[in-house]
């Protein structure tokens, strides 16, 4: 007897896809699980997705991206060649893992990062090797010594929050000059670092950047890369075997627009800034242990409660974090920055929460 999954090609049958953070629809909910901003986008992007949306959806969008890509290249002072537009940062990932890492040698990442990695090596087919994080849970760069066939980091690492220094780039870049070392800066407009500037004197660097977290557009899915042109030139590749139209108009006139409000930009993620602050000087208050953080989460853990138990008391109270149940993580929680009165919702469930005796 044929089975339904005797259709598939033999390769899928083995693939452990991502899991995306819940989206529930629960009224009053404080939704602190996905590491959303909690701030909409500039007004002057929905001004410019409207007008997008007057004319011209009957016809195609520009397959170069052509406006975005010269936006993004004139905020990070480089050539618009120099810049790869996506469908968001997950889709840029994806063909940059195709494009550099289906290597005779294993691909380099930390244990602890971006569960997404995974998926596409098992995707691809690519080996991976897992370097582990050090007992305070921070990327050590002296341990990505050995030969590889890539190495990928994300910085501000996910889900820690924690960030690498230039420094510390530049000299993982210069270990592994032979391979492309992919920077996924995903977090980075939220005190961290960016490697961009690196380009110029590094052939093997790839930065990969995303418009959802710090330019609150998560739903609109734009992502790039940045680099020197001939790791360009094999996204594009790839992109024009794949699908010549990855970015719609309504998408590429909102991402321009939010390049163009700069203020808006520094102020919003100040405002986020600000908050992860507050929120982490009330966490520890309380007991919890606060990693580091550069991004707009918080990874935090209560040596008197079970993190599993905790998560369950915030959503019993309509607070919503991520709880992962993955060796050495599994009795943290990370928990997105919201708004002010977010933040202080959070911090009034955890407060009661903890002064229960632990289960």
């Amino acid at each position: 007897m044929t089975s339904e999954t005797s259709f598939w090609s033999p390769a899928l049958r083995g693939l452990v896809p991502y899991t995306p953070g819940e989206q529930p629809v629960i009224e009053g909910l404080v939704k602190l699980n996905t590491n959303e901003n909690p701030y909409p986008p500039s007004p002057r992007v929905v001004a410019a997705i409207t007008a997008a949306a007057q004319e011209g959806l009957q016809l195609y969008p520009d397959p170069q991206a052509a406006r975005l890509r010269q936006a993004i290249a004139d905020h990070h002072g480089i050539a618009a060649n120099q810049v790869f537009a996506g469908n968001g940062s997950d889709e840029v990932l994806a063909h940059a893992f195709f494009a550099f890492f289906r290597q005779a040698r294993p691909l380099f990442m930390p244990d602890i990062s971006y569960s997404f990695y995974k998926v596409y090596c098992g995707l691809y087919g690519i080996e991976s090797a897992l370097v582990p994080l050090d007992a305070a849970m921070r990327i050590q760069v002296a341990n990505y010594r050995s030969i590889c066939g890539g190495v990928v980091i994300a910085n501000p690492n996910a889900p820690t929050g924690t960030g690498l220094p230039l420094a510390d780039i530049e000299q993982l870049l210069q270990q592994q000059s032979q391979c492309v070392v992919l920077v996924d800066e995903a977090y980075v407009d939220f005190g961290g670092e960016s490697a961009i500037g690196l380009i110029a004197r590094y052939p093997n660097l790839l930065v990969v950047q995303t418009l959802s977290k710090s330019r609150s557009l998560a739903g609109l899915r734009v992502g790039f890369a940045a680099g020197q042109r001939h790791l360009i030139e094999a996204l594009e590749i790839v992109k024009d075997s794949f699908n010549s139209y990855p970015l719609d108009r309504l998408a590429l006139a909102g991402a321009v627009a939010a390049y163009e409000d700069h203020a808006y930009f520094e102020t919003t993620r100040a405002a986020v800034m600000a908050s992860r602050e507050d929120l982490a000087r009330d966490l520890r208050a309380m007991g919890f242990e606060v990693l580091p953080s550069q991004a707009n989460f918080l990874m935090v853990r209560h040596p008197g409660h079970d993190a599993a138990a905790l998560a369950a008391g915030l959503r019993q109270m309509r607070v919503l974090v991520r709880h992962f149940r993955l060796p050495r993580i599994e009795q943290y929680l990370r928990m997105s920055v919201g708004t002010p009165a977010q933040c202080a919702a959070l911090v009034e469930a955890c407060r009661a929460l903890v002064a229960e005796p632990a289960q």
